[in-house]
């Protein structure tokens, strides 16, 4: 086991690390720009040490400082949490190259499902579903208007490095494809450095259901049920439960085993969510994503396991704590992104935090790096906090979410809240009947940005 684990991130996600290894009796390292200095992380580790200036891109996400700190300090692994350098295969050969252990999978599953085309190819021959579209990248606008004709509009022009939203364009009609496929093109030239582009059906109603799954990197893999990540902004996900409203367990034993099976036979290691989106019975392969997600903790109410944890120890070389007869579903667990934003508009606000309580009691979890007089810096992303709550079922994680959402308190700035406290009143929410495209909608008509 690992003497010393250093933390390529910041904000709760890091604080999620710290603690799971303070459990585990590994000390911890945090890594921070100058911006941070002051941050809860960087007071919770063991040590800390400034890896450079507040631009992400001078401190978060460059590889040759973390690996110095790591040096500087001996720390042996490094656990990257999500977003900055947590999908990224050259900084894993790099920690590699050093003699050190990435705490995630290996840098060739990582490039294989970073590149979506490559991706998708490879879970078609792992037998997982994936929606109908091009064989490969579209070379030309003229291939893209063939493409669009055989297969029937609406289509979704999509860059082959792309992420979070961006570089994903739909052509309702054959009249958008232009416009569709050269902005696609051209987001994807500047958000990702490639321009490459595919093509797939654009379903209509469909609902984001991902599936966690868990592998020893020796062949054994589980699934961890599923989640639903529907209620989204701009591809943006805000609001996710666990199980699914919507899937039978019938459905989630099949895809469960089918996600389980795929990734056993490439030897994946560690944690990784297989991503799609549902409609009418079918679930269609859309992305993998090679590392924790924001999310997990839903995923980690239900079933009662520590998803840190168990990374650590399969990096480590150790086995897996559980098998998937040992994984049952208990309850129902809710999850609402806190974001230092400024309804209804959502833009970004960071300021001094001149007070903070967080939420508290039965089946309430506030994972967040906040304090009292905490200034939030404004080159990070906007998410300061994750209220996840935990029932008997949907109705009480529900009830308990309403309850818990009045007991939070962050003064000094404007956030999200009042988005969720506001979706709380929508029959919707309470029947579980909404798609990808619902919240979109429904924030066009109660919340127009001005």
């Amino acid at each position: 086991m690992f003497d010393k684990i250093l933390i390529a991130n910041r904000g709760e996600i890091a604080l999620r690390v710290i603690r799971a290894c303070r459990e585990m009796g590994i000390k911890s390292v945090a890594v921070h720009s100058t911006a941070d200095a002051d941050a809860m992380h960087v007071r919770m580790a063991d040590e800390a040490i400034c890896i450079g200036p507040a631009p992400g891109t001078e401190s978060y996400l460059n590889m040759a400082a973390i690996i110095a700190a790591c040096e500087v300090t001996g720390a042996q692994a490094i656990h990257p949490g999500y977003g900055f350098l947590s999908e990224n295969a050259s900084f894993v050969q790099i920690i590699e190259d050093h003699g050190l252990t990435f705490i995630g999978p290996t840098a060739e599953h990582i490039r294989t499902m970073g590149d979506k085309i490559t991706a998708k190819d490879t879970m078609i021959k792992l037998g997982v579903p994936c929606v109908p579209g091009s064989e490969g990248g579209v070379p030309d606008l003229a291939a893209a208007k063939k493409l669009g004709d055989e297969m029937g509009y609406p289509v979704i022009i999509k860059a082959t490095a792309g992420g979070g939203g961006r570089g994903m364009k739909v052509a309702a009609t054959a009249a958008d494809m232009e416009s569709a496929f050269m902005t696609a093109r051209a987001e994807g030239k500047s958000n990702f450095g490639n321009d490459e582009v595919y093509i797939e059906k654009y379903l209509t109603t469909p609902r984001h259901i991902e599936i966690q799954v868990f592998g020893d990197g020796k062949g054994k893999a589980v699934h961890l049920g599923e989640r639903d990540c529907s209620l989204q902004r701009r591809h943006q996900k805000v609001f996710e439960e666990a199980p699914g409203p919507s899937i039978t367990p019938e459905e989630r034993a099949k895809i469960g085993k089918v996600c389980a099976d795929a990734v056993a036979k490439i030897n994946y290691i560690g944690a990784g969510t297989i991503e799609f989106l549902y409609e009418n019975g079918e679930f269609y392969f859309i992305e993998m994503n090679t590392r924790l997600q924001v999310e997990h903790p839903v995923t980690e109410a239900i079933f009662g396991v520590d998803l840190v944890r168990e990374q650590i120890l399969v990096a480590a070389g150790e086995s897996m704590t559980f098998g998937q007869d040992d994984l049952e579903i208990n309850g129902h667990s809710i999850e609402v992104r806190i974001n230092a934003e400024r309804l209804p508009n959502f833009a970004p606000c960071p300021g001094k935090i001149t007070a903070y309580h967080a939420p508290g009691g039965l089946g309430v979890r506030m994972d967040s790096a906040l304090y009292q007089g905490y200034s939030i810096p404004p080159y990070y992303d906007s998410l300061i906090g994750k209220l996840i709550v935990h029932g008997r079922d949907r109705a009480e994680a529900l009830a308990r979410l309403d309850r818990a959402l009045g007991e939070l308190i962050v003064d000094g700035i404007d956030t999200t809240t009042p988005l969720f406290h506001a979706l709380l009143q929508e029959k919707d929410i309470h029947t579980g009947e909404y798609n990808i495209h619902w919240l979109e909608k429904w924030l066009d008509a109660n919340m127009a940005e001005g």
